[in-house]
């Protein structure tokens, strides 16, 4: 019977113990779930204020890609007197993908939208080369496909470059 007695005590001790125990977590809960959150956005804060500039630098290399590859900008840059339209084209299509290849790493830090905007303009970029060196005569002369080139931009109602930096702009707008 003292058995009985003592493994009943122990049972009633237990489960009091649990519960206490139990009410204890319940209440303390709140504190400890508000301490986390606390902490998580502490974390959150500190990653952004080391991350903020890197983002802010990559949306600067961004805009500055789009320039350079705007052609307007890089035919003042890259047409020399005497080069063929061929060799003009080989130098314009190696400096776009010089340019993009250069500032790839930029994707991680800036949305994939805005990332998005800048593949577009590369890829419009060649195919408005492509398609202006194959216009022209084999015996045509750079500043032949600099001026094909240079009406085919000016008979688009909107310039792509101006668009892609707004968009960008805008990109960056979201993160203040």
């Amino acid at each position: 019977m003292m058995n009985l007695s003592y493994l009943l005590d122990i049972l009633k001790y237990t489960v009091a113990g649990i519960g206490i125990v139990y009410i204890a977590f319940y209440l303390f809960r709140p504190y400890l779930d508000r301490a986390e959150s606390l902490q998580l956005l502490e974390l959150k804060k500190t990653m952004s204020s080391q991350t903020l500039p890197l983002r802010l630098q990559a949306y600067e290399r961004i805009v500055l890609l789009i320039e350079r590859i705007n052609p307007a900008n890089m035919l003042i840059r890259l047409n020399g007197p005497g080069y063929s339209a061929a060799e003009l084209h080989s130098i314009i299509v190696a400096e776009v993908r010089d340019e993009f290849q250069h500032n790839i790493s930029q994707q991680i830090y800036i949305s994939s939208g805005a990332w998005a905007v800048v593949k577009r303009l590369k890829d419009d970029t060649l195919s408005i080369v492509n398609n202006a060196v194959k216009a022209l005569p084999e015996t045509a002369t750079g500043l032949d496909l600099s001026k094909t080139i240079l009406t085919h931009l000016h008979q688009l109602e909107d310039n792509p470059y101006d668009m892609g930096c707004s968009l960008i702009r805008k990109d960056l707008e979201h993160l203040f």
